[in-house]
């Protein structure tokens, strides 16, 4: 087929499987524009580039597929910059589409030129400038290929201008050949072997579950091995969900807002075995005091991670969806009466812990808990809900206090911490999962990075109910600040001065507020009951900290776990 450049995309997104792209427009991409209105291939359009990138990002955590968006050169390019970071530490599949300046114009800084793949080279795992027409249908099958395969992660497609207006006889490769990429999915049988044998001699062996579950869709093989074993389970906050948070082997979130009984496990276990983790070091705290008394196994299909952070004495490398089955198939030869009997007496202890010491906050008949909140919607939504957050003390909140049940139930910003990501993740996951309820739990700072794609959700008319938690405060700066700083408050109080159901409605959706405790349960049933996009503003105190805390540089067994006030 004859088409040009910028109908040539449409086809190989189209030849992807690709559903939808999120985008804003640009002198630069008006060729590619002019095609998808041809085309009618569905666009949406959000109010600014970063929160394209991060709907792109939401849509490809809440179904495994691969999101793509749109921009143009210059700023509309740099614009993205902050969302393919965020989905480049959390291994998140997406394609990023960039206009750029005309062939002869590169380098000689034009109008709304920038170096975008030389900015993106740190954080991505590819990036292309294409120069070529002819280049095309190989470039976006490779950046496809790449995106979704090994360890995932964002592309980039920066395209000249030029190559939009030009023709090509179009025809989509069949396969593709990369010399020096070759991502592994089955790594050494006798790996798994050797991580059995351990496991079997241990007395205290501890599962530690990550993301690259969730990314792998592997969380039934691990509730399977789990359930045979009866080990003991702890989840970082990418791992959330990927076994139910209510499951009896279940012990919590770890690390530096984890709880009592999750922490305590990883310092007194013999054995840990960490599966899609990173060891990142809000797991890991203090390095060299972490599961001193562990031997480690570490599960992970990225090389570079094993011994990155915390030395592992073995390896098993290889995608989860091969290694994961085959454990269980090796754990199947002792019956589930030989396993749960050998660890019989350390499940008892550290169901002792999770007992004595469980998450817990001081409830007040004057004010509205936060954690009191988060509380509600698990028990309205019945934990059924895909739940999105921004980053800080709501983000943390809802890890403890939300009964996560299923794999990608949980989206969030965890290895960059991205302010901002939630309301436009919120969009791609609503749109990618129709018949789903999803929820934002968000604070005052948060949700005015990116507020603009309220008229975004409003526009499409996108059921998403949003839970603005407002303490007027940038709530974990202010934390920090008050504990580490002296409670020297710089810059740290917002004053209130944003009138949120206001701003809700002035871009199309219905607002409500919550100001007594006794308001919260009939606003909360109303709100998850309305059609169309809803935001909830909350009033909640100003000084209720996140615990339990491992302070900076301390122990997992050193935690704070209240008073801190």
């Amino acid at each position: 087929m004859r088409m040009l450049g910028a109908e040539a995309v449409i086809e190989c997104l189209k030849n992807e499987g690709v559903e939808v792209v999120f985008g804003y427009p640009g002198g630069s991409v008006l060729t590619l524009y002019d095609a998808l209105y041809k085309t009618k291939f569905p666009h949406i359009l959000t109010r600014h580039e970063q929160g394209a990138v991060h709907a792109a990002d939401g849509y490809a955590r809440a179904t495994g597929k691969t999101g793509v968006c749109f921009a143009t050169s210059g700023p509309g390019a740099t614009n993205l910059i902050t969302g393919i970071a965020t989905a480049y530490m959390d291994s998140v599949p997406l394609v990023a589409i960039t206009g750029q300046v005309g062939v002869s114009m590169i380098g000689k800084d034009s109008f709304q030129e920038a170096d975008i793949c030389g900015i993106t080279t740190p954080i991505t795992k590819h990036n292309y400038l294409v120069k070529k027409v002819q280049d095309l249908p190989r470039v976006m099958k490779e950046a496809f290929y790449i995106a979704r395969t090994g360890r995932p992660g964002p592309v980039v497609i920066d395209i000249s201008k030029d190559v939009f207006n030009a023709a090509l006889d179009y025809q989509y490769p069949e396969t593709v050949r990369l010399r020096g990429y070759s991502p592994l999915f089955a790594g050494d049988p006798e790996a798994v072997d050797l991580a059995i044998q351990a496991l079997e001699q241990a007395q205290k062996p501890l599962i530690f579950v990550g993301g690259g579950v969730n990314l792998s869709d592997m969380s039934g093989a691990l509730r399977n091995f789990i359930n045979m074993t009866g080990i003991p389970v702890i989840s970082s906050l990418m791992g959330l969900g990927c076994i139910p948070c209510d499951a009896p082997q279940h012990l919590g979130m770890v690390g530096m807002h984890g709880t009592y009984a999750a922490n305590m496990a990883t310092v007194e276990c013999d054995l840990l075995l960490g599966i899609g983790v990173r060891f990142d070091d809000r797991v890991t705290s203090l390095v060299k005091e972490f599961a001193t008394k562990a031997k480690i196994i570490h599960f992970d299909i990225d090389p570079a991670e094993v011994n990155k952070n915390v030395r592992a004495d073995l390896r098993v490398v290889g995608d989860l969806r091969w290694s994961l089955p085959l454990l269980c198939e090796k754990a199947a030869v002792r019956s589930q009466e030989q396993w749960k009997s050998k660890v019989a007496a350390w499940t008892e202890t550290v169901q002792a812990w999770k007992q004595e010491k469980p998450l817990s906050y001081e409830s007040s008949p004057e004010s509205i808990m936060p954690q009191a909140v988060i509380e509600k919607v698990s028990e309205l939504t019945q934990g059924d809900a895909v739940i999105v957050t921004d980053v800080g003390q709501h983000q943390m909140w809802t890890a403890q206090f939300y009964n996560f049940r299923k794999q990608r139930s949980f989206l969030t910003s965890g290895g960059l911490g991205t302010m901002g990501y939630g309301l436009p993740a919120a969009i791609g996951a609503q749109l990618s999962l129709p018949e789903k309820k999803v929820v934002l739990f968000t604070g005052d700072g948060s949700i005015m990075m990116n507020c603009q794609e309220l008229a975004t959700a409003a526009d499409n008319g996108l059921p998403i109910k949003i839970i603005v938690l407002n303490n007027q405060v940038l709530g974990m700066i202010s934390q920090w600040q008050r504990l580490f700083y002296g409670q020297r408050y710089s810059h740290s109080t917002t004053k209130g001065s944003t009138d949120f159901v206001k701003l809700a409605e002035a871009m199309g959706v219905t607002g409500l507020r919550v100001t007594k405790p006794e308001e919260l349960t009939p606003v909360l049933e109303k709100a998850l009951q309305m059609d169309g996009p809803v935001l909830v503003e909350v009033l909640v105190s100003d000084t209720e900290d996140v615990l339990p805390m491992v302070p900076p540089g301390g122990r997992l067994d050193q935690m704070v776990l209240r008073g801190i006030s």
